[in-house]
């Protein structure tokens, strides 16, 4: 029973990171004003990136950096868009997903002979217990290192919001934009880093998928978990601890799944397969009344215009 419940933990947080990545992609992003729905498509390019770089270095360290710079580049084109042409951002999220799924796989085949999948890396991301940990118990609980990231991530970005003047100065340009230009603070500056930081996050999220999940990229190796990671931070009420307890609560869903699937238990695949997107639907049907974005989430600012 307690080696159930420790392999049920150990899926959970496993299948969480990722999504906790992306999730404080889109806390900060829209903390400062900017809706960044193209997360999906951030975290598409990052764990191409993050698998291909991981394989032809054979640094799965060199991949995950390499996949948050990818995310972050790809992230620009959003900013440009919402940002200094004041488009909208919904749409612009919309493109950067349609963007980022459609690159990554014409990548893959330019460098995969192409296939539309890159081959295994050698070496994944470390483990924090494994097969070779004396205690059978530890090796149930056989959590990536990403886990660990994801956790001091949210930690890291909580105390910038909530303990810094950097972070007052994000949340003034998220809830009023221009009592915080009158103040001195550059609203586009702020913006434009909070969407970049975003994309790196987002990239992360991509590179635990395929640098710690699986050992490469495969067209479905992220889908729908940056619309998770979204409503993530709905359910989390814009916090970053929020963001994150939310996403442990998706990990779960999916880690049952895997649990249940493997289990002689009368439910089919199917069934099981549409748990967390069930479970993300009723979350936005229950709480997206009840979460108060930033008043200026979404909106353009135009200097002068109040």
């Amino acid at each position: 029973m307690l080696n159930s419940i420790l392999l049920l933990i150990g899926i959970t947080l496993m299948y969480s990171a990722p999504l906790i990545f992306g999730a404080l992609g889109g806390v900060i992003s829209e903390r400062a004003g900017v809706v960044n729905i193209g997360i999906e498509g951030m975290m598409t390019i990052g764990a191409f990136v993050g698998a291909a770089v991981g394989f032809y270095t054979k640094n799965p360290w060199i991949g995950f950096v390499a996949a948050g710079i990818s995310g972050g580049v790809i992230s620009l084109l959003h900013a440009v868009a919402a940002i200094t042409f004041k488009a909208d951002q919904t749409i612009s999220g919309i493109a950067i997903n349609l963007l980022g799924a459609g690159f990554a796989l014409f990548l893959c085949r330019l460098f995969f002979d192409g296939a539309t999948m890159t081959k295994p890396v050698s070496n994944k991301l470390p483990k924090l217990f494994g097969k070779d940990v004396s205690n059978p118990l530890l090796q149930n609980l056989n959590v990536d290192i990403t886990v660990v990231l994801a956790l001091l991530f949210t930690v890291i970005l909580w105390f910038i919001l909530y303990k810094t003047k950097w972070g007052l100065r994000i949340r003034a340009v998220g809830e009023h934009p221009a009592a915080a230009d009158t103040l001195g603070i550059n609203v586009e500056k702020v913006r434009y880093l909070c969407v970049i930081v975003s994309g790196i996050l987002a990239g992360f999220g991509g590179a635990s998928m395929t640098l710690a999940i699986i050992p490469q990229f495969t067209p479905t190796a992220i889908s729908g978990q940056g619309f998770i990671a979204l409503a993530a931070v709905i359910f989390g009420k814009w916090t970053p601890h929020g963001a994150y307890g939310s996403c442990i609560l998706f990990g779960f869903a999916q880690a049952l799944t895997v649990v249940l699937g493997g289990g002689n238990f009368a439910i089919p695949s199917e069934i099981l397969a549409m748990l967390p997107y069930v479970l993300t639907i009723v979350v936005l049907i229950l709480f997206v009344g009840r979460s108060v974005a930033p008043k200026a989430d979404g909106v353009p600012y135009e200097k002068g215009v109040r």
